[in-house]
């Protein structure tokens, strides 16, 4: 019986060490990453308009955003040499999450073409951004009460309890909210 006993002690440690260290039993490869946030840059046509919708429609906190001089907009080949403000959103601050922050800013003296976001195969590039929702039901309340409704009704998806409900921004950027109706 003391056999049995020593030997449920190794396997245990055993799985502990497997645990803290890797499936490999080695130490951990240190990641190639250093922040597990996603920073997202979005120009806009009314930076103002486009911070109230993140915050009101979507739940988005604001934080100390930056300048950029038209030195390091040109230099560092962001923008033709025009002084910008950015204004920084965030979501998702739990810990283990994945973090997002938008960055908003406005060329009011180069304003950008409009991209067609009709679809989000009209036009090549980033096309939309996912927001995994806890409650459909309430995100889609939030986004009504700040004046945006959704493209149509939420879709249910895969006949479980998940749900995919588009909204566009002010700008008619794509942004889908995914998660359960409670």
């Amino acid at each position: 019986m003391k056999k049995y006993k020593v030997i449920a002690l190794m396997v245990l440690c055993l799985a502990a060490c497997i645990f803290l260290t890797g499936a490999s039993g080695t130490n951990r490869a240190k990641s190639e990453f250093a922040s597990t946030t996603i920073n997202l840059g979005i120009v806009v046509s009314d930076v103002e308009k486009a911070a109230q919708f993140y915050k009101n429609a979507l739940g988005f906190s604001e934080v100390p955003g930056f300048n950029v001089s038209k030195e390091l907009a040109g230099d560092s080949g962001l923008a033709d040499y025009h002084a910008f403000s950015v204004r920084v959103l965030t979501l998702g601050d739990e810990k283990g999450a994945t973090k997002i922050k938008i960055k908003i800013m406005e060329f009011t003296e180069a304003p950008g073409k409009k991209v067609d976001n009709q679809f989000i195969h009209s036009s090549l590039g980033f096309s939309y951004l996912t927001i995994s929702v806890s409650d459909t039901t309430a995100a889609v309340k939030r986004a009504k009460r700040a004046g945006v409704h959704p493209v149509k009704e939420p879709y249910q998806l895969g006949g479980g309890n998940s749900y995919l409900t588009l909204i566009k921004d002010p700008d008619g950027n794509i942004i889908e909210l995914i998660g359960p109706k409670k």
